[in-house]
């Protein structure tokens, strides 16, 4: 009896769900991730050939042969997974070259590995930072950096979004903590836009405050050589942690990490829960991620291209009157509001051909949903032309 009580109250919150537009649905791709990828029809039989414009794919790196070879190679030699956490015996060599690659590619001292940045995340705040401490946050941060705050015992202060008044006012009102660390994403993943990090490491160098920046949407994107915000802004020196993900432009698999001062890296490795108590990356992705990073520095026409090909798409779209939120970054949110709306039109521009999905409440905040369109190195001017008139035919 009692059983199905809680069966039918949860029965009542998906409806509300499916009722208010809002059911995600998962939708098979049925071969490799790419700027052209192959899905499962909804009502069974031969998939059908779509252009891919929703992929964290952005350099097209995650079915790149030499990724793939890497990976191969790598199972081979190291095998398919760890079967342990890094300090028990969850380390091989190849973490360890893994680590000083993204310290040289980062321009850091030292990086740690974890499953994924959300565990980086999960596991910084906590670690570092105790009740005599202050966090000051973006307030359209990424969800792992909101998990990992709420798990720190620190002071919360949260800043209107690149609101420099207001940064500055947090770091005033927190003046009396030991540590302040100024928490932000380098590239917003819902709005395309990049933190002000030059101003922000202004502030936080006049108040002595950290800088923690999350650049999981900019490693490999943006800045000279795709090494990020922080060298983009000209302040790779002032930030003091950096977390990152080997899951979007390094190859799409899985994996994160936290790059920084020496110190910090050291006390993570001593008291990150999530590094602690998670498996290692498994050696394939390791191997993969190290491919990725002699990719993007041997073949730097990948990062010219994205970079053009989200100018082009970013005019084309402004051009046919859609209301785009301002930016150079490949993530381009299509601005629509109403949820259901949203939805429908996603749906109608993928019957087009075209790859895309509606982002809504609680991803983004109800009233504000849209189509997040995202470019890759690999998609054709040609393709950005079909995906803009399958946009306006949507449109109707």
């Amino acid at each position: 009896m009692a059983m199905e009580k809680f069966r039918s109250h949860y029965r009542a919150v998906l409806d509300e769900i499916r009722k208010g537009g809002l059911w995600k649905e998962e939708k098979p791709l049925l071969g490799p991730q790419g700027a052209r990828a192959t899905v499962e029809p909804a009502a069974g039989g031969a998939g059908r050939s779509v252009l891919n414009f929703c992929a964290n794919n952005y350099l097209g790196l995650a079915n790149h042969p030499r990724v793939i070879e890497a990976a191969r190679e790598a199972m081979g030699r190291y095998g398919f997974g760890m079967a342990s956490v890094r300090f028990i015996c969850g380390t091989q060599d190849l973490h360890r070259r893994l680590e000083a690659r993204l310290s040289r590619f980062l321009g850091t001292e030292d990086t740690i590995l974890y499953s994924s940045c959300f565990d980086a995340n999960g596991g910084l705040f906590e670690t570092l930072l105790g009740e005599e401490d202050a966090v000051i946050s973006d307030a359209l941060n990424h969800a792992s950096i909101i998990d990992g705050i709420r798990l720190s015992k620190a002071r919360r202060r949260v800043y209107a979004h690149s609101d420099m008044e207001d940064l500055d006012r947090g770091l005033i009102e927190c003046a009396g903590e030991r540590v302040r660390l100024v928490a932000t994403d380098g590239a917003f993943s819902m709005h395309g836009d990049v933190a002000r990090l030059a101003e922000i490491c202004r502030l936080a160098g006049r108040h002595g405050a950290l800088v923690m920046v999350d650049d999981s949407h900019a490693t490999g994107v943006l800045g000279p050589g795709g090494r990020g915000t922080p060298a983009a802004a000209g302040v790779a020196a002032e930030v003091d942690l950096i977390t990152s993900t080997l899951g979007k432009a390094l190859g799409g698999a899985t994996g994160g990490f936290t790059s920084g001062r020496a110190e910090l890296i050291a006390l993570l490795r001593q008291r990150s829960r999530p590094y602690l108590f998670s498996n290692s990356v498994a050696p394939p992705v390791a191997a993969a991620a190290i491919a990725a990073l002699d990719i993007l520095e041997e073949e730097p026409e990948r990062l010219s291209r994205l970079t053009e090909n989200a100018r082009h798409f970013r005019r084309r779209m402004q051009e046919s009157g859609f209301t785009i939120a301002p930016g150079e970054h490949p993530i381009v949110p299509i601005l629509i509001g109403d949820e259901k709306a949203t939805v429908g039109m996603a749906a109608r521009v993928r019957e087009e051909g075209i790859y895309a999905v509606g982002f809504t409440y609680p991803v983004v905040p109800r009233g504000q949903a849209r189509i997040r369109v995202q470019l890759s190195s690999e998609h054709t001017a040609e393709e950005i032309e079909r995906a803009v008139g399958a946009f306006v035919r949507a449109r109707g």
